[in-house]
């Protein structure tokens, strides 16, 4: 009987049975040696798919956008990390005298936003305030000038994040856009939701419900942002690990189709503004958490966004804690003011060496150079303003994060102007302490630049509490100059 040959197509190990032991050895370690460089390859190649598939599932990019942001962090124009200490220190103005405005409070005062405008439209200034400790929108009335009341709009908002006010359904009077948390600390359930405050005219508020049972809601602001004449809406959802940012096309009738264009988490801001001057109105996002990035969505004018990464930082811990758009050096276009302070990750909550201020030169053509401009502890509510009247803006902002056992620590500072956008850093209060929203307004109407300030305390110390309060400019800068 006819021995079977064996078949090299079956047997792949058949060569060895021809050869010596010291081939078969021979071949053994390169057969060893090939799967080791191949297994090494699958983990250089894999894992780092492995990764960007994640992300890619994560943010809702394409493994390609991931890339793609990537390399934009690492040719980035720096990560801000690093305190920065170029900034002169100067002396201290008394130039605002503070005084309390609305209700008294009983407990520790939890506010989470205030806007400055005229509700009435009386030519006097008044304050929205968002209340996250009696879950309230409220308004602090101005009538007559210099006299302040406090009136609750809304209730059941539990940790109303941000209010808008603005004609929502252009009846001629003003309405208010709040963007509700469902709890001011971290959760993943779907809690949040988007509340129009319909003004009747006289000043009672119809609560309507936009969207509710969403991943907690920190931002949203109105635009039309497809060129059809309604008001659209874009929203900042912080969530926890589950945040989103997405812009809601309105169909009329108080019906909105969500339109979703991020899947991070840790959106806190978004900034609806015309950045490429081109006549349609763009986004401007700032996401913290593990990102701490900020993202411009490029419009087309019928509402299709073209995603563009800004910045990023590489310290996943920066504390990312707003943004706000403003013409810094007045060359006609929009810069990004950015404050980095955010501390809630920490228990207690504890400011940074690396908290502070920059802001973002809009060199056009969607290209921003990054400038740090000082540190500050646990920096919140950075906003420009011409305090002195010299012609430039001057930029000031409050610290929710401090070290508070140091009677010292700053609580409100003032970076003055001295020209060529270089700044003198002057404190203006160290009490009260905890200050998380500041916005700039004049109050009694005298041409000069006042602010209302509102307090947050989850921790102590608390010997310096404040819930709202008014800071009138009497002119000391103005005389000075």
């Amino acid at each position: 009987m006819t021995e079977p040959k064996f078949s090299y197509f079956y047997r792949p190990n058949a060569l060895l049975m021809t050869k010596s032991p010291k081939q078969k050895k021979r071949i053994n370690n390169r057969i060893r040696n090939l799967l080791t460089i191949a297994l090494v390859l699958v983990i250089i190649l894999g894992v780092p798919y492995f990764i960007l598939n994640y992300q890619a599932g994560k943010s809702g990019m394409t493994i390609r956008e991931v890339v793609q942001r990537k390399m934009i962090r690492s040719e980035g124009a720096g990560n801000g990390d690093s305190p920065s200490t170029a900034i002169e220190e100067g002396e201290k103005i008394d130039f605002l005298m503070r005084q309390h405005i609305g209700k008294e409070y009983t407990d520790k005062p939890m506010i989470s936003h205030v806007a400055v405008d005229d509700l009435d439209q009386d030519g006097l200034l008044d304050v929205i305030v968002c209340d996250a400790l009696d879950n309230f929108v409220s308004w602090i009335r101005q009538n007559p000038e210099g006299t302040y009341t406090e009136t609750i709009l809304a209730k059941d908002l539990i940790a109303p994040a941000h209010a808008q006010v603005f004609d929502f359904d252009g009846d001629g009077d003003r309405d208010i856009l709040v963007a509700v948390l469902g709890l001011l600390y971290p959760s993943n359930d779907k809690i949040g939701s988007i509340v129009y405050l319909e003004n009747d005219g006289n000043y009672n508020f119809k609560k309507n419900i936009i969207i509710e049972r969403i991943a907690r809601v920190s931002d949203v602001r109105a635009g039309d942002l497809d060129g059809d004449g309604d008001m659209d809406l874009a929203a900042a959802q912080f969530g926890y690990d589950d945040g989103e940012t997405r812009w809601m096309e309105n169909l009329g009738n108080g019906e909105f189709k969500t339109h979703m264009l991020q899947n991070l988490s840790g959106p806190i801001n978004v900034e609806i503004v015309d950045i490429e001057e081109d006549g349609d109105l763009d986004l401007i996002v700032l996401v913290s958490q593990e990102w701490e990035e900020i993202y411009c969505y490029v419009n087309d004018g019928s509402g299709n966004f073209r995603m563009k990464l800004l910045w990023g930082s590489d310290n996943e811990d920066f504390g990312s804690s707003g943004i706000s758009l403003y013409d810094l050096n007045q060359d006609g276009k929009l810069d990004i003011l950015y404050a980095n302070g955010d501390a809630f990750d920490y228990i207690p909550p504890e400011g940074k060496p690396w908290h502070g201020l920059q802001w973002f030169e809009n060199k056009g053509n969607l290209e921003f150079e990054y400038h740090r401009l000082c540190d500050l502890m646990g920096a919140y509510s950075l906003r420009p303003g011409d305090a002195d009247q010299d012609g430039d803006l001057d930029l000031f902002a409050v610290s929710a994060f401090n070290n508070w056992e140091d009677p010292d620590a700053q609580s409100f500072i003032w970076l003055e102007n001295i020209g060529d956008m270089q700044y003198v850093k002057r404190d203006i209060s160290n009490d009260p302490s905890h200050l998380i929203v500041m916005e700039p307004g004049d109050f009694n109407k005298d041409g000069l630049m006042d602010f209302v300030t509102g307090g947050m305390y989850p921790y102590p110390p608390f010997d310096r509490m404040s819930r709202v309060s008014l800071w009138i400019n009497d002119g000391t800068l103005i005389s000075e100059n």
